[in-house]
């Protein structure tokens, strides 16, 4: 692997024209998009921001740009994860040239990766969708849609004590989710700057969200990487998701759930490896 160069290492802020926001890191040849999970989405920043940097490492030492861009500010409250997925099809081809060589896409952004997947072929050279799924599980509907609710209306503790549920579920542990749920908020959650009723349209397309009929469609092979405790995505949801795509290769992270799978150090390396060989 290449050594990082100090300005490749620092980042870059800023918003495109079409109010979507971005951080990126290095200046290699090869262009990486990152489609972050949800619902709501916002430039990381601090603890956040390090944990991604160190994530995106290979991918840097491998000579890629990498891009983290939020989803559109201002959404019409009807606007579904497919206009989602065409806004990201527009911005890649007004801002990219028309083309990424790859597109990593966690979770919701996942969700939304599916149908960039299936109508816009042409904007990527290689997709991995990591821990996402046709559809999500009803536990996780109600969990997200309780989040995203305490985030728009600003309650970030709340927020905190529902996000602590992802890592902790089940009744038994609520009163050590309503103790770590102000820590969780201060350390992930604060400096959120996202519009309120985006994160409410986003929960809007995360409850109907379906995507089983346009899988067959994807015609460029597929990664996905899923973890084999995932609650939001289930493991047969996720085996009957990769059973629906024409080429998908999909790799189990055994024993993990929806957050250690989706932090895990291994998804730049099986990305790469994958990249290296299709």
């Amino acid at each position: 692997m290449g050594k990082i160069s100090t300005a490749a290492r620092q980042p870059r802020n800023g918003a495109f024209a079409n109010g979507m926001d971005y951080l990126s890191w290095g200046n290699g040849p090869k262009t990486l998009l990152f489609i972050q999970g949800g619902p709501g989405s916002t430039v990381p920043k601090g603890v956040l921001r390090r944990m991604f940097r160190r994530q995106f490492d290979p991918f840097l030492h491998a000579g890629y740009a990498v891009w983290i861009v939020t989803r559109r500010r201002g959404m019409p409250p009807d606007h579904t994860i497919a206009d989602m997925a065409d806004d990201y099809a527009r911005l890649i081809a007004r801002e990219f040239g028309g083309r990424v060589d790859v597109v990593v896409a966690e979770s919701f952004g996942g969700m939304v990766a599916q149908y960039l997947a299936a109508r816009h072929p042409e904007s990527f050279g290689h997709i991995a969708m990591v821990v996402t799924a046709a559809e999500l599980s009803d536990w996780g509907k109600d969990v997200d849609s309780r989040m995203a609710k305490a985030l728009a209306g600003g309650d970030t503790n709340g927020a905190g004590t529902v996000f602590a549920e992802y890592l902790l579920p089940g009744r038994r542990v609520k009163w050590l989710r309503q103790l770590i749920g102000p820590l969780i908020s201060n350390r992930l959650l604060s400096g959120t700057d996202f519009p309120a009723q985006d994160v409410l349209t986003e929960v809007q397309g995360e409850m109907s969200f379906n995507s089983r009929a346009v899988l067959p469609l994807i015609r460029k092979p597929v990664l996905m990487i899923c973890g084999g405790a995932d609650q939001f995505f289930p493991r047969e949801v996720a085996q009957e998701t990769a059973g629906l795509i024409p080429d998908c290769t999909l790799i189990w992270y055994e024993g993990k759930g929806h957050l250690r799978a989706a932090s895990s150090g291994r998804i730049a390396r099986d990305v790469l490896e994958y990249t290296s060989r299709s």
